[in-house]
């Protein structure tokens, strides 16, 4: 993709925390993301070889997408494609909607790019749609008052063609703005190179094209930065939109920002874009700090009892464990004292009950989906609940 070769100004998110609440339901959200999901995503992006726009590995990325997508519960009704022609070759935009409950008609956008040039691209952009993915997968459930549009876009080393396209014929048709877009966060080639002190991300604004959107778009970044600072381990570095897939938009007056490594690793556009010359972590890392982010912008019910990190026991002289953690298959309720009359209800982190079991201390977990889940056990005596992870 792009090449940044200077940063404009280094600055912390602690700045604007006072203006910008924590809120820890988010937090919990962004820390299901989790290195294994974030490692297999990069893996197997890696796997689809050189995916150059319009050619059959382009085209088999475009399909390994969208069967992740229907492993995460989305449908069909939630897909669209944006089909767009280059050099003579078919290429399309992945388009997955989330519908918000109070502005359903007003988008918040997070946005990279899949294809690749020369290599693999494992971090340009492997990284960024790992991001999405696991962003997508965590937040499924998730309540947000606007709709969010997750978007995989082709064509972006040839030019920006396919975010063009899709600028020009769905968020615009002639002069007609078609799309109330809130936000566009494009992620790209957030990888670093292995071994390097990768623990800032740039934070990028709009300093150019259009002037009439440069100020939102500072105002967004600073709470993206926030973002970054609030929920996830990583510094953040105040730097600048240049060439990437948020700039269509741009241009049609719409408000960017974006994440971006901050040590280039100097590796996109050649054979070295591996996942052996990347940092899993720090893509991991940038993953929570785009969950949080994506939260706050789309605004994400921060109400659930069940997404408190403490436990909670009625009845403290009553011990309750349960083990493993993380499980896999089957998990166990072990009680200090002996108990004749229990109900286990497993519920996941939104709140939905997803397993109901009576009097049974070994409990099948095979039908549970990888994730963090809150087990309830009841008792004549009180309630205990626990958090576990189930990781198969």
């Amino acid at each position: 993709m792009k090449k940044i070769a200077v940063f404009l100004l280094a600055s912390s998110a602690l700045q604007t925390i006072g203006a910008q609440s924590f809120i820890q339901a988010y937090k919990d959200r962004a820390d299901m993301v989790t290195q294994t999901n974030i490692n297999t995503n990069l893996q197997e992006f890696a796997g689809l070889g050189v995916k150059k726009t319009g050619t059959a590995a382009n085209n088999n990325a475009f399909d390994w997408l969208k069967n992740k997508y229907l492993s995460y519960g989305y449908t069909a009704s939630d897909f669209s494609e944006d089909a767009f022609t280059y050099a003579g070759n078919t290429s399309k935009n992945l388009i997955i909607t989330k519908t918000g409950t109070l502005y359903p008609n007003k988008y918040v956008i997070i946005c990279g790019h899949y294809d690749t040039i020369v290599g693999a691209g494992v971090s340009d952009n492997g990284s960024g749609t790992s991001i999405l993915l696991e962003a997508a997968r965590i937040l499924k459930d998730v309540p947000t008052e606007y709709s969010i549009k997750f978007i995989h876009f082709s064509g972006e080393e040839q030019g920006l063609v396919g975010s063009s396209h899709y600028v020009s014929n769905v968020a615009y048709q002639g002069n007609t703005r078609v799309l109330d877009i809130k936000l566009v966060l494009n992620i790209d080639q957030v990888g670093g190179l292995i071994g390097n002190n990768n623990n800032t991300i740039n934070c990028e604004r709009d300093e150019g094209g259009l002037s009439s959107n440069n100020a939102i778009s500072n105002t967004m970044t600073q709470e993206l930065m926030t973002c970054t600072t609030l929920y996830s381990p990583l510094q953040t570095n105040l730097s600048h939109a240049y060439n990437s897939d948020y700039m269509p938009f741009e241009a049609k007056g719409y408000t960017i920002t974006g994440f971006y490594e901050t040590i280039e690793s100097n590796n996109q556009h050649t054979v070295s874009d591996t996942y052996a010359n990347l940092d899993p972590v720090y893509v991991f890392n940038v993953g929570k700090a785009a969950v949080g982010a994506l939260q706050h912008f789309a605004v994400a019910t921060p109400a659930s009892s069940l997404l408190s990190v403490r436990e909670t026991t009625q009845n403290s002289a009553e011990t309750v464990k349960v083990y493993p953690n993380p499980a896999k298959d089957l998990i166990t309720i072990e009680f200090q004292q002996k108990v004749k009359q229990f109900t286990v209800e497993i519920n996941d982190m939104v709140g939905n009950s997803v397993l109901h079991v009576e009097n049974k201390e070994k409990i099948n977990t095979s039908g549970l989906k990888n994730g963090v889940y809150m087990v309830t056990v009841k008792t004549e005596n009180g309630n205990t609940t626990k958090k576990i992870i189930i990781n198969k």
